[in-house]
Protein backbone atom coordinates (compact mmCIF):
# COMPACT_ATOMS: atom_id res chain seq x y z
CA UNK A 1 0.00 0.00 0.00
CA UNK A 2 1.32 3.83 -0.79
CA UNK A 3 1.67 6.35 2.43
CA UNK A 4 -1.64 8.31 0.08
CA UNK A 5 -3.35 4.37 0.83
CA UNK A 6 -2.68 4.03 4.41
CA UNK A 7 -3.28 7.76 5.51
CA UNK A 8 -6.50 7.29 3.86
CA UNK A 9 -7.35 3.41 5.72
CA UNK A 10 -6.23 4.52 8.87
CA UNK A 11 -8.07 7.75 9.14
CA UNK A 12 -11.16 6.01 8.77
CA UNK A 13 -10.39 2.99 11.69
CA UNK A 14 -9.01 6.36 14.17
CA UNK A 15 -11.86 8.86 13.72
CA UNK A 16 -14.64 6.93 12.13
CA UNK A 17 -15.04 8.54 9.23
CA UNK A 18 -13.69 9.29 6.04
CA UNK A 19 -10.88 12.07 4.95
CA UNK A 20 -12.47 14.58 2.64
CA UNK A 21 -8.81 15.06 0.89
CA UNK A 22 -5.20 13.65 1.04
CA UNK A 23 -1.56 15.73 0.63
CA UNK A 24 1.56 14.44 -0.11
CA UNK A 25 4.68 15.63 0.00
CA UNK A 26 8.15 14.00 -0.99
CA UNK A 27 11.20 13.94 0.39
CA UNK A 28 14.08 14.63 -1.47
CA UNK A 29 17.96 13.63 -2.21
CA UNK A 30 20.76 16.22 -2.33
CA UNK A 31 22.97 14.95 -5.41
CA UNK A 32 25.15 17.75 -4.84
CA UNK A 33 26.16 20.63 -2.47
CA UNK A 34 26.13 20.06 0.93
CA UNK A 35 25.82 22.48 3.75
CA UNK A 36 25.77 25.62 1.32
CA UNK A 37 22.30 25.89 1.34
CA UNK A 38 22.48 27.89 4.92
CA UNK A 39 25.64 29.62 3.20
CA UNK A 40 23.18 31.01 0.74
CA UNK A 41 25.12 29.35 -1.64
CA UNK A 42 23.53 27.12 -4.55
CA UNK A 43 22.64 23.15 -3.84
CA UNK A 44 21.07 20.72 -6.38
CA UNK A 45 18.64 18.10 -4.79
CA UNK A 46 15.93 16.46 -6.73
CA UNK A 47 12.36 15.35 -4.76
CA UNK A 48 12.50 11.80 -4.63
CA UNK A 49 9.22 9.17 -4.61
CA UNK A 50 8.96 8.62 -1.52
CA UNK A 51 7.32 10.71 1.00
CA UNK A 52 4.68 12.22 3.36
CA UNK A 53 0.85 11.40 3.36
CA UNK A 54 -1.70 13.61 5.73
CA UNK A 55 -5.41 12.52 5.08
CA UNK A 56 -7.91 15.32 6.51
CA UNK A 57 -10.87 16.74 6.79
CA UNK A 58 -12.49 19.92 8.58
CA UNK A 59 -14.03 20.29 11.81
CA UNK A 60 -16.63 22.57 12.83
CA UNK A 61 -14.36 24.17 15.56
CA UNK A 62 -10.64 25.10 15.28
CA UNK A 63 -9.13 22.35 16.88
CA UNK A 64 -6.55 20.23 15.08
CA UNK A 65 -6.60 16.51 16.26
CA UNK A 66 -3.09 15.07 14.88
CA UNK A 67 -3.04 11.00 14.46
CA UNK A 68 0.43 9.96 13.54
CA UNK A 69 0.11 6.30 12.46
CA UNK A 70 3.52 5.28 11.86
CA UNK A 71 4.48 5.58 15.85
CA UNK A 72 0.43 5.46 16.90
CA UNK A 73 0.40 8.76 19.41
CA UNK A 74 -1.82 11.87 18.56
CA UNK A 75 -1.32 15.25 19.50
CA UNK A 76 -4.30 17.78 19.76
CA UNK A 77 -4.17 21.33 20.03
CA UNK A 78 -6.48 24.76 19.74
CA UNK A 79 -5.95 27.05 16.53
CA UNK A 80 -7.72 29.98 18.57
CA UNK A 81 -5.75 29.68 21.59
CA UNK A 82 -1.94 30.43 21.96
CA UNK A 83 -0.21 26.93 21.87
CA UNK A 84 3.02 26.27 22.41
CA UNK A 85 5.72 23.67 22.27
CA UNK A 86 4.70 19.76 23.22
CA UNK A 87 6.97 17.53 24.93
CA UNK A 88 6.84 14.85 21.75
CA UNK A 89 9.62 16.29 19.39
CA UNK A 90 7.05 15.24 15.87
CA UNK A 91 4.30 17.28 17.42
CA UNK A 92 6.68 20.57 17.35
CA UNK A 93 7.19 19.73 13.38
CA UNK A 94 3.71 20.23 13.05
CA UNK A 95 2.83 23.27 15.88
CA UNK A 96 5.18 24.99 14.21
CA UNK A 97 3.88 25.21 10.48
CA UNK A 98 0.70 26.39 12.15
CA UNK A 99 1.95 28.43 13.89
CA UNK A 100 3.66 30.52 11.38
CA UNK A 101 0.82 30.17 8.71
CA UNK A 102 -1.04 31.99 11.19
CA UNK A 103 1.55 34.15 11.77
CA UNK A 104 1.47 35.20 7.78
CA UNK A 105 -2.53 34.54 7.86
CA UNK A 106 -3.70 35.35 10.80
CA UNK A 107 -7.74 34.34 9.90
CA UNK A 108 -6.94 30.83 9.57
CA UNK A 109 -8.40 29.09 12.62
CA UNK A 110 -9.77 25.67 10.52
CA UNK A 111 -9.83 23.00 12.84
CA UNK A 112 -9.50 19.29 11.29
CA UNK A 113 -8.86 16.24 12.04
CA UNK A 114 -5.11 15.12 10.35
CA UNK A 115 -4.19 11.24 9.86
CA UNK A 116 -0.40 11.22 8.47
CA UNK A 117 1.73 8.41 7.23
CA UNK A 118 5.48 8.21 5.83
CA UNK A 119 7.89 6.02 3.98
CA UNK A 120 11.05 8.19 4.15
CA UNK A 121 13.23 6.33 6.32
CA UNK A 122 13.64 8.70 9.55
CA UNK A 123 17.02 10.41 10.50
CA UNK A 124 18.55 9.36 7.16
CA UNK A 125 19.19 12.64 5.49
CA UNK A 126 16.24 11.85 2.66
CA UNK A 127 14.80 14.97 4.63
CA UNK A 128 11.62 13.72 6.35
CA UNK A 129 11.15 16.33 8.50
CA UNK A 130 10.84 18.68 5.62
CA UNK A 131 7.87 16.36 3.70
CA UNK A 132 6.51 16.41 7.38
CA UNK A 133 6.23 20.65 7.31
CA UNK A 134 5.48 20.82 3.44
CA UNK A 135 2.96 18.08 3.75
CA UNK A 136 1.41 19.97 6.86
CA UNK A 137 2.09 23.73 5.11
CA UNK A 138 -0.33 22.27 2.39
CA UNK A 139 -2.58 21.11 4.34
CA UNK A 140 -3.30 24.35 6.06
CA UNK A 141 -3.50 26.13 2.63
CA UNK A 142 -5.91 23.97 1.39
CA UNK A 143 -8.04 24.14 4.76
CA UNK A 144 -8.10 27.87 4.84
CA UNK A 145 -7.67 28.70 0.95
CA UNK A 146 -4.65 30.56 2.17
CA UNK A 147 -2.82 32.64 -0.89
CA UNK A 148 0.35 31.11 -0.22
CA UNK A 149 2.81 30.19 -2.71
CA UNK A 150 4.95 26.94 -2.56
CA UNK A 151 8.16 28.83 -1.95
CA UNK A 152 5.87 30.65 1.24
CA UNK A 153 5.07 27.17 2.69
CA UNK A 154 8.81 26.31 2.20
CA UNK A 155 9.91 28.96 4.35
CA UNK A 156 7.38 28.84 6.76
CA UNK A 157 8.28 24.89 7.08
CA UNK A 158 12.45 26.16 7.83
CA UNK A 159 10.92 28.39 10.74
CA UNK A 160 9.55 26.21 12.03
CA UNK A 161 12.07 23.56 12.30
CA UNK A 162 14.11 26.46 13.02
CA UNK A 163 12.79 28.31 15.76
CA UNK A 164 9.80 25.86 17.23
CA UNK A 165 12.39 22.47 16.50
CA UNK A 166 15.39 23.94 17.03
CA UNK A 167 17.71 23.05 14.06
CA UNK A 168 19.08 25.53 12.30
CA UNK A 169 18.51 24.05 8.68
CA UNK A 170 18.80 26.01 5.46
CA UNK A 171 15.67 26.17 3.13
CA UNK A 172 16.85 23.53 0.44
CA UNK A 173 15.31 20.34 1.67
CA UNK A 174 11.85 22.23 2.03
CA UNK A 175 11.91 24.02 -1.30
CA UNK A 176 13.22 20.78 -2.55
CA UNK A 177 9.49 19.03 -1.25
CA UNK A 178 7.50 22.24 -2.24
CA UNK A 179 8.97 22.68 -6.01
CA UNK A 180 10.46 19.17 -7.30
CA UNK A 181 10.04 18.38 -10.79
CA UNK A 182 9.32 15.19 -12.20
CA UNK A 183 12.41 13.58 -13.86
CA UNK A 184 14.60 16.69 -13.03
CA UNK A 185 16.99 17.47 -10.90
CA UNK A 186 16.72 21.36 -9.59
CA UNK A 187 19.41 23.84 -8.93
CA UNK A 188 18.37 26.11 -6.49
CA UNK A 189 19.73 29.37 -5.20
CA UNK A 190 19.43 29.46 -1.74
CA UNK A 191 19.68 33.47 -1.73
CA UNK A 192 16.97 34.12 -4.70
CA UNK A 193 14.92 31.34 -4.54
CA UNK A 194 15.71 30.82 -8.60
CA UNK A 195 15.05 26.96 -9.65
CA UNK A 196 17.02 25.71 -12.66
CA UNK A 197 15.22 22.86 -13.67
CA UNK A 198 18.46 19.98 -15.20
CA UNK A 199 16.82 16.72 -16.75
CA UNK A 200 17.84 13.29 -15.07
CA UNK A 201 20.42 12.04 -17.99
CA UNK A 202 18.65 9.48 -20.08
CA UNK A 203 19.77 6.11 -19.54
CA UNK A 204 20.98 6.88 -15.76
CA UNK A 205 19.62 5.85 -12.31
CA UNK A 206 19.26 7.31 -9.00
CA UNK A 207 19.93 4.85 -6.10
CA UNK A 208 19.81 5.83 -2.41
CA UNK A 209 21.73 3.69 0.12
CA UNK A 210 21.47 3.86 4.02
CA UNK A 211 23.85 3.28 6.07
CA UNK A 212 21.71 2.30 9.21
CA UNK A 213 23.72 4.78 11.40
CA UNK A 214 21.00 7.50 12.44
CA UNK A 215 21.65 10.90 13.10
CA UNK A 216 19.67 13.57 14.98
CA UNK A 217 20.65 16.70 13.33
CA UNK A 218 19.20 18.76 16.67
CA UNK A 219 21.94 17.88 18.88
CA UNK A 220 24.90 20.17 18.62
CA UNK A 221 27.02 19.09 15.88
CA UNK A 222 25.25 20.99 12.90
CA UNK A 223 24.54 23.98 14.58
CA UNK A 224 28.64 23.74 15.05
CA UNK A 225 28.91 24.05 11.50
CA UNK A 226 26.31 26.75 10.82
CA UNK A 227 28.34 28.58 13.56
CA UNK A 228 32.02 28.31 12.31
CA UNK A 229 31.08 29.40 8.84
CA UNK A 230 29.17 32.62 9.84
CA UNK A 231 32.70 33.12 11.88
CA UNK A 232 34.80 32.51 8.49
CA UNK A 233 32.08 35.00 7.02
CA UNK A 234 32.50 37.53 9.03
CA UNK A 235 36.70 37.28 8.84
CA UNK A 236 35.77 37.64 5.01
CA UNK A 237 33.57 40.82 5.90
CA UNK A 238 30.56 39.02 3.84
CA UNK A 239 27.13 38.27 4.36
CA UNK A 240 27.53 34.56 3.98
CA UNK A 241 30.17 32.39 2.72
CA UNK A 242 28.13 32.55 -1.18
CA UNK A 243 29.34 36.11 -1.68
CA UNK A 244 33.30 34.77 -1.35
CA UNK A 245 35.13 33.52 -4.57
CA UNK A 246 37.34 31.00 -4.95
CA UNK A 247 39.84 32.85 -5.79
CA UNK A 248 39.41 35.04 -3.00
CA UNK A 249 39.72 32.61 -0.55
CA UNK A 250 42.69 31.55 -2.36
CA UNK A 251 44.06 35.11 -1.50
CA UNK A 252 43.27 35.31 2.47
CA UNK A 253 43.29 31.39 3.19
CA UNK A 254 46.42 31.25 5.68
CA UNK A 255 45.07 34.23 7.55
CA UNK A 256 42.23 32.84 7.90
CA UNK A 257 43.71 29.70 8.96
CA UNK A 258 46.15 31.31 11.59
CA UNK A 259 42.61 33.11 12.81
CA UNK A 260 41.02 29.93 13.34
CA UNK A 261 41.72 26.64 11.86
CA UNK A 262 38.16 25.07 11.75
CA UNK A 263 36.57 28.30 10.44
CA UNK A 264 39.09 27.50 7.86
CA UNK A 265 38.45 24.14 6.94
CA UNK A 266 34.58 24.90 7.10
CA UNK A 267 34.92 27.94 4.72
CA UNK A 268 36.63 25.79 2.25
CA UNK A 269 34.39 23.15 1.85
CA UNK A 270 31.46 25.78 1.45
CA UNK A 271 33.50 28.26 -1.17
CA UNK A 272 34.63 24.88 -3.40
CA UNK A 273 31.29 23.29 -3.00
CA UNK A 274 29.67 26.15 -4.30
CA UNK A 275 31.31 26.08 -7.40
CA UNK A 276 31.53 22.48 -8.06
CA UNK A 277 27.52 23.02 -8.14
CA UNK A 278 27.48 25.47 -10.43
CA UNK A 279 30.57 22.74 -12.48
CA UNK A 280 27.79 20.29 -12.10
CA UNK A 281 24.93 21.89 -13.94
CA UNK A 282 27.10 22.99 -16.77
CA UNK A 283 28.36 18.67 -16.69
CA UNK A 284 24.87 17.60 -16.92
CA UNK A 285 24.04 20.07 -19.92
CA UNK A 286 27.24 18.89 -21.57
CA UNK A 287 26.12 15.34 -20.40
CA UNK A 288 29.57 15.31 -19.27
CA UNK A 289 29.29 12.62 -16.25
CA UNK A 290 32.81 11.49 -16.17
CA UNK A 291 32.85 15.32 -14.56
CA UNK A 292 29.91 15.10 -12.68
CA UNK A 293 31.15 11.83 -10.99
CA UNK A 294 34.55 13.50 -10.41
CA UNK A 295 32.65 16.72 -9.08
CA UNK A 296 30.49 13.90 -6.49
CA UNK A 297 33.70 12.17 -5.27
CA UNK A 298 35.55 16.35 -4.30
CA UNK A 299 32.56 16.95 -2.79
CA UNK A 300 32.51 13.86 -0.90
CA UNK A 301 36.67 14.05 -0.22
CA UNK A 302 35.74 17.50 1.45
CA UNK A 303 33.16 16.57 3.56
CA UNK A 304 34.86 14.14 5.11
CA UNK A 305 38.21 15.78 5.46
CA UNK A 306 37.57 19.75 5.79
CA UNK A 307 33.55 19.59 6.65
CA UNK A 308 34.52 16.46 8.90
CA UNK A 309 30.76 15.35 8.42
CA UNK A 310 31.35 11.66 7.60
CA UNK A 311 31.87 8.56 9.76
CA UNK A 312 33.52 5.76 8.51
CA UNK A 313 30.54 3.41 7.52
CA UNK A 314 29.82 6.30 5.01
CA UNK A 315 32.72 6.50 3.52
CA UNK A 316 33.53 2.84 3.21
CA UNK A 317 29.67 2.78 1.26
CA UNK A 318 31.18 5.65 -1.44
CA UNK A 319 34.33 3.70 -1.52
CA UNK A 320 32.33 -0.01 -2.65
CA UNK A 321 29.79 2.49 -4.78
CA UNK A 322 32.79 4.46 -6.74
CA UNK A 323 34.29 0.40 -7.25
CA UNK A 324 30.98 -0.68 -8.56
CA UNK A 325 29.50 2.31 -10.87
CA UNK A 326 33.36 3.07 -12.31
CA UNK A 327 34.10 6.32 -13.92
CA UNK A 328 30.67 7.39 -15.60
CA UNK A 329 28.67 8.40 -12.73
CA UNK A 330 29.58 8.91 -8.85
CA UNK A 331 28.71 8.36 -5.26
CA UNK A 332 29.13 10.72 -2.33
CA UNK A 333 27.11 11.23 1.66
CA UNK A 334 23.91 13.18 0.87
CA UNK A 335 22.62 14.74 3.89
CA UNK A 336 23.51 16.58 6.88
CA UNK A 337 26.31 14.12 8.15
CA UNK A 338 26.86 11.80 10.76
CA UNK A 339 25.17 8.77 9.43
CA UNK A 340 22.44 8.45 6.85
CA UNK A 341 22.92 8.01 3.23
CA UNK A 342 24.48 7.84 0.05
CA UNK A 343 23.67 9.03 -3.08
CA UNK A 344 24.75 7.08 -6.92
CA UNK A 345 24.15 8.54 -9.66
CA UNK A 346 25.12 5.68 -12.66
CA UNK A 347 24.21 4.23 -15.73
CA UNK A 348 21.13 1.82 -15.33
CA UNK A 349 22.81 -1.07 -16.27
CA UNK A 350 25.40 -0.93 -13.34
CA UNK A 351 22.82 -0.94 -10.84
CA UNK A 352 22.37 -4.46 -9.65
CA UNK A 353 26.76 -4.46 -9.64
CA UNK A 354 26.00 -1.98 -7.44
CA UNK A 355 23.83 -3.64 -5.28
CA UNK A 356 25.43 -6.91 -4.99
CA UNK A 357 28.64 -5.33 -4.28
CA UNK A 358 27.44 -3.35 -1.63
CA UNK A 359 25.82 -6.81 -0.31
CA UNK A 360 28.23 -8.97 -0.14
CA UNK A 361 30.44 -6.47 1.76
CA UNK A 362 29.31 -3.71 3.75
CA UNK A 363 27.59 -5.61 6.64
CA UNK A 364 30.74 -8.29 6.74
CA UNK A 365 32.65 -4.90 7.00
CA UNK A 366 30.33 -3.07 9.71
CA UNK A 367 28.11 -5.27 11.21
CA UNK A 368 25.29 -3.13 9.66
CA UNK A 369 22.95 -4.17 7.18
CA UNK A 370 22.12 -1.45 4.74
CA UNK A 371 19.05 -0.16 3.06
CA UNK A 372 19.38 0.18 -0.83
CA UNK A 373 16.53 2.52 -2.31
CA UNK A 374 15.92 3.02 -6.36
CA UNK A 375 14.53 6.53 -6.68
CA UNK A 376 13.68 8.55 -9.41
CA UNK A 377 12.88 12.43 -9.33
CA UNK A 378 9.26 13.37 -8.81
CA UNK A 379 6.96 16.30 -8.28
CA UNK A 380 7.02 18.81 -5.15
CA UNK A 381 3.95 18.17 -2.81
CA UNK A 382 0.24 17.72 -4.09
CA UNK A 383 -3.04 17.19 -3.24
CA UNK A 384 -3.88 13.26 -3.85
CA UNK A 385 -7.02 12.70 -3.61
Amino acid sequence: MTPQQISQQKFTEHYGYNAEQTVFAPGRVNIIGEHTDYNDGFVMPCAINYGMAVSFAKRNDSIWRVYAIDINEQDEFDLSQDFTQSERKWANYVRGVVKYIQEQCPEFKQGADLAMTSDVPMSSGLSSSAALEISIGKTCQVLGNLSLSLAQIALIGQKAENKFVGANCGNMDQLTSALGQKDHLIMIDCRSLEITPTPVPQGYSIAIINSNVKHDLVTGEYNNRRQECEQAAKFFGVKALRDVTPEQFHARENELKAESELAYKRAKHVVYEDQRVLDAVAALKANDMVKLGQLMGESHDSMRDDFEITIPEIDYLVELAQVAIGKNGGARMTGGGFGGCIVCLMPNEKVEALRQLIADNYEKQTGIKETFYLCTASDGVRVVS
